[in-house]
């Protein structure tokens, strides 16, 4: 990004990106195999050289230096496709944060810089097969040290991206004896080059002829003592502080499905003769556009407000799982609407509904399910009703920049 572009300018020319390049190559990326990572390693290339790569990342990483708030914003154009995180490398922005703020001079020296180019791929190792993924304090993995080493010993499953990663970030169980089980777990970085770490398999998921959920196995993986991110029992808080902005990174991104499946679901309807007129002239095809655009900017508010609450170093704990719960639902319901003015076509692969439709369904659980936030949500305001939204919506917002969001995600 120069200097002398405004973000209007920015979202441009992403948008031009997207449209142009990514999406007419997403059925080829979604078919998998040599062609399609050729074609996408070119798409990563054409994002370098039109300086349009990690723009989210902060420049002295080597990234764009946008803003959080920008990067929201911009997350709306990027994810039109689900593609476009991966061709403009902004995929790795909250890992290489957690790893810039966490990290070691050492761990920095060897990953960072790589991370942010894209040159190498990174995963994280939370959910177990064995136990809910939805309570993090349930998990199995643990580590012991042995002098100046550390021996993982566990399984992980839908450790997205392991199969291409350079390393694990495992949260294993070091401390069984804390005070409260949410300061037992550690995160340590296991290279998957480490005798210990193998690769399971990569999990069927629905639909998918291709993907990266992968189940992995840590038997003895020994790795250096300094392998250690952050402090020992830190494990959690590092994941919490990398979800929360991730989570209002993926409503965004819901957004792009939607506006996508919306300006189909119009085309569709204006285009499509039935029964004695154009499905646009249907009062129920009708209803379905009113009510998804409303649905759409309701979703998109409720986002910004979390986005901006987070910014300001305000408790946005509601508010995210707020638009996390909710905005899954809507983009659910609005490709549905989509696939249904399209008949049997919105089904088949002539349209990209179909596997929007499947993506929607993912969204309804990673990164904690629909059940677990609704029930966060009501325990908090039960035990105290001014946390609600509206009820922090009279808090004037000032132009400034407040420490706290200085050092929020993104900042430069």
């Amino acid at each position: 990004m120069s200097g002398s572009e405004n973000l209007a300018d920015v979202i441009s020319r992403v948008r031009d990106f997207v449209e142009e390049r990514v999406i007419p190559a997403e059925p080829t990326l979604w078919s998998g195999g040599d062609e399609a990572t050729q074609l996408l390693d070119g798409l990563k290339a054409a994002a370098k050289a039109e300086g349009l790569w990690a723009l989210g990342h902060p420049l002295r990483l080597g990234g764009g230096g946008l803003s959080f708030i920008d990067m929201v914003h911009l997350n709306g154009v990027i994810g039109r496709s689900y593609f476009g995180q991966v061709a403009l490398g902004t995929w790795s922005m909250q890992d290489s944060i957690m790893l810039d703020r966490f990290g070691s001079a050492e761990q920095k020296r060897t990953w960072l810089s790589l991370l942010v180019a894209g040159e190498i791929r990174s995963s994280i190792g939370m959910t177990e097969p064995d136990v809910a993924g939805s309570d993090p304090t349930l998990m199995q993995t643990h580590a012991e040290l042995d002098g100046d080493e550390w021996i993982v010993n566990g399984r992980k499953w839908f450790t997205t991206g392991a199969n291409v990663a350079a390393f694990t970030t495992v949260m294993a169980l070091t401390e069984p004896d804390a005070p409260h089980k949410r300061l037992a777990y550690s995160a340590i970085i296991v290279p998957t080059d480490n005798p210990g770490w193998r690769l399971v398999r990569v999990v069927p998921t629905m639909g998918r002829t291709t993907g990266n959920h992968c189940e992995i196995e840590l038997r003895d993986a020994r790795v250096p003592a300094t392998n250690l991110l952050g402090r020992r029992g830190q494990g959690l808080q590092i994941a919490q502080e990398r979800l929360g902005p991730g989570r209002i990174f993926h409503c965004m991104r819901w957004l792009g499905q939607a506006y996508r499946a919306f300006e189909l679901l119009c085309e569709r309807a204006g285009s499509r003769y039935a029964h004695g007129s154009l499905l646009a002239d249907k009062g129920e095809v009708q209803r379905w556009i009113a009510e998804s655009a409303a649905d759409i900017e309701a979703h998109r508010l409720m986002t910004l407000d979390a986005a901006h609450a987070l910014n300001d170093g305000r408790d946005a704990s509601v508010l995210i799982s707020l638009v996390k719960f909710r905005g899954a639902q809507m983009l659910h319901t609005v490709i549905d609407r989509a696939i249904q003015v399209h008949g049997a076509m919105g089904v088949t692969s002539d349209t990209p509904l179909e596997a929007m439709y499947r993506e929607a369904r993912y969204a309804r659980i990673y990164d904690g399910p629909d059940e677990v936030h609704r029930m966060r949500v009501a325990k908090r305001l039960l035990k105290d009703p001014s946390l609600a939204p509206w009820r922090a919506a009279d808090t004037i917002r000032t132009p400034h920049v407040t420490a706290a969001a200085a050092t929020r995600p993104g900042s430069a």
